[in-house]
């Protein structure tokens, strides 16, 4: 593994759809501030000096306030699968969109893996540390065992902890390969891993990029081209977890975790078929 952070070829001008379909500038508006307004709620709960009322919010109340979050925004939420199991569990998914994020803790509430750089994020780095997410250092291998065995120790507490093995995010039509190390942390606390897939959609037609946060895109205008979009679904598909001891190694455990959440054969791709150009920075928020 190099010590450079993986780097998806797609771009917001080669696989970023526009939307066909666009809502009315003031249904645009409204969405996003409803979203601030959910996500400054979130922030004060978060914030609060009071750590008995951060742990004591039930599952269910994290799981709907996720879905809320993405609903405000405009796009419909279709979960399908079994519920994820309770206790420590590793949560995997591809990596297209911010929206992956409030989805993943629909399907189970868990601790997010994140790259270092966003901790000193203004206005974000504070609320991230506080509500439990664990950070890595992408360009310093020597700190990526102590990100494991700090994701194990987590991970034998019985808390749930969520990554993207990707590394990057990537357009939803092409996807890259699951990196390893992740999936060690799993093994060390001998707890089963939870697949998810993530479909963005227009109405019930092809995989849509509209959502994909890509490239040099900028959050504020993946933002708007969401809020603006008609049509949008989000398909959370929960694939059977992997139980532990059934893989003896974290090679074949994130090789399972990929076959289970590669779709149809038209969606099997991970190369540039569809016209991807050049390389751009990552816009990923949960790495390994």
């Amino acid at each position: 593994m190099s010590g450079r952070p993986p780097v998806a070829p797609c771009t917001p001008a080669a696989c970023v759809q526009r939307p066909r379909a666009k809502a009315a500038v003031p249904r645009a508006v409204l969405r996003l501030a409803v979203v601030a307004a959910l996500l400054l709620a979130g922030i004060s709960v978060v914030l609060a000096p009071s750590r008995l009322l951060r742990r004591q919010l039930p599952a269910d109340v994290v799981r709907r306030y996720c879905r809320w979050v993405v609903r405000a925004v405009g796009v419909r939420v279709r979960v399908t699968g079994a519920a994820a199991p309770e206790g420590g569990l590793l949560l995997v998914a591809p990596h297209v969109s911010w929206l992956d994020i409030p989805l993943l803790a629909a399907v189970r509430p868990a601790r997010m893996l994140a790259k270092s750089e966003i901790r000193r994020w203004p206005g974000a780095g504070g609320p991230a540390a506080r509500a439990g997410v664990l950070f890595i250092e992408r360009e310093r291998l020597r700190a990526l065992p102590g990100t494991v065995g700090a994701m194990a120790r987590v991970l034998r507490a019985g808390a749930a902890v969520a990554a993207f093995p990707e590394g990057s995010t990537w357009c939803g039509r092409a996807r890259g390969p699951f990196h390893r190390a992740v999936f060690q942390a799993a093994l060390d606390a001998g707890v089963p891993v939870q697949p998810v897939r993530i479909r963005y959609r227009t109405g019930e037609r092809a995989v849509s990029t509209t959502p994909a946060f890509v490239g040099a895109d900028t959050l504020l205008a993946s933002l708007w081209r969401v809020a603006s979009a008609r049509g949008l679904t989000a398909e959370v598909e929960v694939c059977p977890a992997l139980a532990p001891g059934r893989h003896s190694d974290r090679r074949a455990l994130a090789e399972a975790a990929e076959r289970a959440v590669l779709g149809p054969a038209e969606d099997r791709t991970r190369d540039h078929a569809h016209g991807h150009h050049g390389k751009a920075p990552s816009k990923s928020m949960c790495v390994l």
